[in-house]
């Protein structure tokens, strides 16, 4: 049978309609295809580029912005203006993190041009990717947010290595700030047992990253928190830089008074009761076994033990002022040796102890002015038989310069 010129004509516009239609969905595959690669390859340069602008501030590069472009030009985003455009904002431009001057903004505009997807009028498609970085810069601040008693061991078990136990008769009666422990153990991360108890005043807590083992719940309080944030470790703080430089510490002729400086044996000697102020730098620890005060000190543990004898009258304070300001004992990070803190009726000790690597263990302190520090150890210890009172003042304590900070936020 024959067509007539009407029926080719509808068969033909059938055809072209069927080839647009066509046309449209390998344009849809393919063009949408380039434009799916394209956002993920931006946003990628929008993460490395928010990264490195806010390293380049951290570390003090006036040129952040400079540090941001190159970053997408290297990643094949180079702010031409036609195929794409890469802006920084800081504070950011929008989000929830607007008018922050903390945060930096990178947000990049690409023009993908189509393929197929022109048969339909589209000669390009966009894509808009944004990042976004917090910067903290470093300030001098109180140690880990001012908590009294820090255990600093991010991990821990229940037997041999335990990272907070108390235990015996002792007692932590703390004052002015928390306990915090760094521990991811999920059991035993605080550890109780006997009629060993923490008592913490004026609202603070007893902050827990892992979980806690107790025996006897009603001798914390006013109770313990779990699922606290960890902290790293290193600890992030700038730990101090001093030395006693040539200076050799002297005893004087009477034997009853030393003088600052470096020691290397037996600290202190026998028959000194007296420290002159300024700093101590021992390599031999330092086992007080009878009375003894100072002044304006501070000791530096390069190595070997630290014990604080029972029944003894030790009165010790920190400086007041300069770079050391706040800080009593020091002991670095590679000295892994016991810090065993004790003192009789008359004692009192002002001043941090910073011992991040170190197990720091309360034997008793009968005193009533007790420890007015931040006592800060690798893993701490309570045992003995006494009452420990621990006053923190940030006024007489160590202030140190907190790590630069980077956080990805988008």
């Amino acid at each position: 049978m024959r067509r007539n010129n009407s029926e080719r004509g509808q068969i033909l516009i059938i055809i072209v309609l069927s080839i647009v239609g066509l046309a449209g969905m390998v344009g849809l595959v393919v063009d949408g295809g380039n434009a799916f690669l394209d956002r993920r390859n931006a946003q990628n340069a929008a993460d490395s580029a928010v990264l490195a602008s806010a390293l380049a501030r951290v570390r003090g590069d006036p040129d952040w912005t400079g540090a941001a472009m190159a970053s997408a030009a290297q990643n094949g985003y180079n702010n031409d203006g036609v195929n794409n455009t890469v802006v920084l904002y800081s504070p950011p431009s929008n989000g929830p993190y607007t008018g922050d001057v903390d945060y930096i903004q990178v947000t990049i505009t690409s023009h993908v041009p189509t393929y197929f997807a022109r048969v339909i009028g589209r000669n390009e498609l966009t894509n808009i990717v944004e990042a976004t970085a917090r910067t903290k810069m470093p300030e001098i601040k109180e140690l880990l947010n001012g908590s009294a008693i820090i255990s600093l061991a991010p991990t821990s078990d229940c037997n041999n290595k335990r990272s907070f136990w108390v235990h015996g008769e002792a007692t932590l009666d703390v004052s002015g700030g928390g306990v915090f422990i760094n521990s991811n153990n999920k059991t035993c991360a605080l550890f109780q047992n006997g009629s060993g108890s923490i008592r913490l005043e004026n609202g603070y807590f007893i902050d827990v990253v892992g979980g806690a083992s107790i025996q006897k719940p009603t001798l914390l309080t006013p109770g313990v928190t779990v699922g606290a944030a960890p902290i790293g470790y290193p600890p992030p703080f700038f730990m101090p830089e001093f030395g006693c430089g040539d200076k050799i510490a002297q005893v004087s002729e009477d034997g009853s008074s030393m003088s600052s400086g470096n020691w290397g044996d037996e600290f202190p000697p026998d028959g000194v009761t007296h420290l002159d102020s300024g700093i101590y730098c021992l390599d031999d620890g330092m086992d007080i076994k009878n009375d003894l005060e100072g002044s304006n000190v501070v000791f530096k543990v390069n190595d070997g033990e630290i014990r604080f004898g029972s029944n003894v009258k030790i009165v010790l304070d920190a400086p007041n002022t300069g770079e050391n300001a706040g800080l009593l004992i020091y002991v670095p990070m590679e000295n892994h040796n016991k810090v065993v803190l004790n003192g009789g009726s008359g004692s009192s000790i002002k001043g941090t102890i910073l011992a991040p690597g170190s197990p720091v263990i309360f034997k008793g302190m009968d005193s009533g002015s007790g420890f007015h520090s931040q006592i800060i150890g690798y893993t701490i210890e309570a045992d003995g038989s006494s009452n420990m009172r621990i006053v923190y003042d940030d006024a007489q304590n160590y202030d140190s310069l907190t790590m630069p900070e980077v956080q990805f936020s988008e």
